[in-house]
């Protein structure tokens, strides 16, 4: 990726050339958040693209520095006479943070440093058994313990991020409910701090949230600022970026696309209790169903099978794979007539299933689509592929450093 392309919607509109006070808290959290998203960087592209002299610049990066959040290198030789040209690189193995993706069948943790490098990862399935709070931090919590145990000598955790698969109440981590394993007022993010014992609060959000801020941020939608993402799992959410800011409602439950009701006539029982979502007509088990698959298949691997086969001129699969995109089209156009997105992006197990279905949801799309609003809409696959939310995950838990870097890394407790 080049330095600076596509960076510019992180810029802090506050920043000035004078840089007192509050203003030089900002600077320096755009700068960090700058070098965190968009990776190594010249001082030179820094001053450039804060609208600040280069002597300021240097005087932000050597704090940032002396806080052991970024480091300054030379550039490579250029054979250029005069000063060498210096880089500003991010702390990727001395501060990290720990990372959670919770789907309904597998448990994903990461540790992730600064830059978004995951450095260790670790998964187990999910059962599909019901509430299982308990069972799941568990599991999350010895995973984290774990990380955090082997992380490099010195490095320091500076946050604790997690992606859940239902609606998350902002501020507490509570999930409010989760209409596919039943989870309803569930005390998520302050259990699994509490399991984690590391002196650190559990940011907790909702994964299509989380997953389209990544891919505004880091993937597919850098430099997009609209956009919206379609995330695949068993059922269908979403996330939608408007004027570069996610839009999550009153509440914070907004985006939730998946329950967008597109065939209410004759349309398939949904988990939320309601009939012919978006997510019910073209989820997983619609797409198993209408290829006739057993029930006792489900997950990734039977979408990506279905897929496989229609690739290989399956009739069941590929008849199964039109319908699904239809329904799929008629959601993509209503979504596409409300927001005027510059791109849509299909994640998680849409990510396989759009290539296989496009021409039914471009067919939808031509039809049902105000041409203003069509012509401007691109359609694509998420970049960062499965790891979209878990990328998510740890830029939420980094956030609190970034909107403030002046507050000093502390090492946390080692876990018992």
């Amino acid at each position: 990726m080049g330095q600076l392309t596509g960076w510019s919607m992180l810029r802090d509109p506050a920043a000035d050339r004078h840089v007192p006070g509050d203003s030089r808290r900002r600077n320096l959290g755009a700068l960090l958040r700058r070098v965190h998203l968009g990776g190594p960087v010249s001082r030179v592209g820094l001053a450039d693209w804060l609208g600040v002299n280069r002597s300021t610049v240097m005087a932000l990066t050597a704090e940032l520095a002396a806080a052991g959040l970024v480091r300054e290198m030379p550039a490579s030789a250029s054979g250029r006479a005069g000063r060498p040209s210096f880089v500003v690189r991010p702390e990727s193995e001395a501060v990290h943070v720990l990372a959670f993706d919770i789907a309904v069948d597998r448990l994903v943790a990461a540790r992730v440093g600064l830059g978004g490098a995951v450095s260790a990862r670790l998964e187990a399935e999910r059962p599909r058994a019901g509430a299982d709070l308990d069972s799941v931090v568990s599991v999350l919590a010895g995973f984290g313990r774990e990380l955090h145990r082997d992380a490099p000598p010195g490095s320091v955790c500076v946050g604790v991020g997690a992606s859940y698969c239902g609606m998350i109440r902002p501020g507490d981590g509570m999930v409010r409910f989760g209409p596919d394993m039943g989870w309803v007022d569930q005390a998520f993010g302050a259990e699994l701090a509490r399991r984690l014992d590391l002196g650190l609060p559990v940011l907790v959000g909702n994964e299509a949230h989380l997953g389209a801020m990544a891919e505004h941020q880091r993937g597919a939608g850098v430099g997009a600022q609209n956009l919206i993402y379609l995330h695949g799992d068993v059922g269908v959410g979403g996330g939608i970026i408007v004027g570069g800011d996610l839009l999550d409602g009153d509440g914070g439950y907004g985006s939730e696309v998946g329950h967008m009701v597109v065939n209410p006539d004759r349309g398939r029982p949904c988990g939320c209790g309601s009939r012919g979502c978006l997510e019910a007509e073209v989820g997983e088990r619609a797409l198993l169903d209408e290829a006739g698959r057993p029930a006792d298949h489900r997950g990734r691997d039977a979408v990506r099978a279905v897929v496989t086969a229609a690739g290989r001129g399956d009739a069941a699969a590929r008849e199964a794979l039109g319908r699904i995109g239809d329904w799929l089209g008629i959601g993509v156009a209503n979504l596409v007539n409300l927001f005027n997105p510059g791109v849509v992006i299909f994640g998680g197990t849409l990510r396989e299933v759009f290539p296989a279905a496009a021409p039914q949801v471009r067919r939808r799309i031509t039809a049902n689509v105000l041409p203003v609003s069509r012509d401007e809409a691109r359609l694509t696959v998420s970049a960062l592929g499965y790891d979209a939310t878990l990328i998510g995950a740890a830029d939420l838990a980094f956030s609190p450093l970034l909107a403030d870097p002046l507050r000093a890394p502390t090492r946390t407790p080692t876990p018992r």
